[in-house]
């Protein structure tokens, strides 16, 4: 079996994004077996069959975000790849672009060895960025963090379980640049864990277990006792809103996920938020 992704032939991907297509390439995903596939060892973040999540994102990002195959596509800590591979089959080969930052070199590095080659309109860029967790080492603070792109670049930026990771100045600072980066119209699509009187209380006695928040002090933040500080990061309901606002963001989707107890067709929070500036 050939180690690098190719292409799929079939349905060209300007055709419309109606709710059938969506599930074809979800399940082409699936059925690929020619799309790249980390060993299971060297997946650092994230819970969960590596195929089987990023075709269930790529079609949180049709259908809750409205990604186009032509869009400019930003994925801040893209990691090994999850969100990349089903995504190549799904952004135009011409007209779509990807860009995937990190800090961890061994994903870039991944990322640039079985998914670059073969789709040169993906690119993977190491960004030393300092994180408890992920890049102790790091050179550059989350506080004074500019990433590498020009103003209004890109058109669909994605952050998934990055926000869960991130103390509430580095979440401002991270949203602050997404409000540069992305052009008028252009959104982010954001996953986080919104603590709101229903989750901290465990109403529905159905909260993921693994996810017993606390707060801490005064802050907006809320941690998970006994797990690392940034192991698992929730905010006050309505703090991420109002960072949103700040950033020139304004929310058209905020759906809350199955991890409180609810239904929901996605485990943590999902915020789509739309740049709402002027080109000027």
């Amino acid at each position: 079996m050939s180690e690098i992704a190719l292409r799929q032939e079939s349905a060209p991907a300007t055709a419309p994004a109606t709710e059938d297509r969506v599930q074809w390439l979800q399940d082409s995903v699936l059925r690929n077996r020619f799309l790249p596939q980390p060993a299971p060892d060297s997946v650092f973040v994230g819970d969960g069959d590596f195929k089987a999540v990023g075709a269930e994102f790529l079609g949180h990002f049709i259908r809750m975000g409205g990604l186009q195959p032509e869009s400019r596509v930003l994925d801040i800590g893209c990691g090994i790849g999850r969100m990349a591979v089903p995504l190549t089959q799904y952004l135009d080969f011409e007209k779509g672009r990807y860009s995937g930052i990190d800090p961890v070199e061994g994903g870039i590095a991944w990322c640039r060895r079985f998914i670059a080659p073969a789709y040169p309109n993906f690119a993977f860029q190491r960004v030393d960025i300092a994180h408890d967790l992920y890049n102790p080492q790091g050179k550059i603070s989350g506080k004074a963090l500019r990433l590498p792109y020009a103003d209004r670049h890109f058109d669909f930026v994605i952050m998934t379980s990055i926000v869960t990771h991130l103390p509430p100045d580095e979440v401002i600072v991270y949203l602050s640049e997404i409000g540069r980066l992305l052009r008028p119209g252009g959104r982010l699509f954001m996953t986080a864990f919104v603590v709101d009187s229903v989750a901290a209380a465990n109403e529905t006695g159905r909260r993921d277990p693994r996810l017993a928040f606390l707060r801490d002090g005064d802050g907006p933040c809320w941690f998970v006792p006994d797990l690392p500080r940034l192991a698992a990061v929730g905010f006050d309901d309505g703090f991420l809103d109002g960072a949103l606002g700040r950033a020139g963001l304004t929310a058209v989707t905020k759906s809350l996920g199955s991890w409180r107890g609810q239904a929901a067709d996605h485990y943590q929070d999902v915020f789509v938020a739309e740049q709402r500036g002027s080109n000027a």
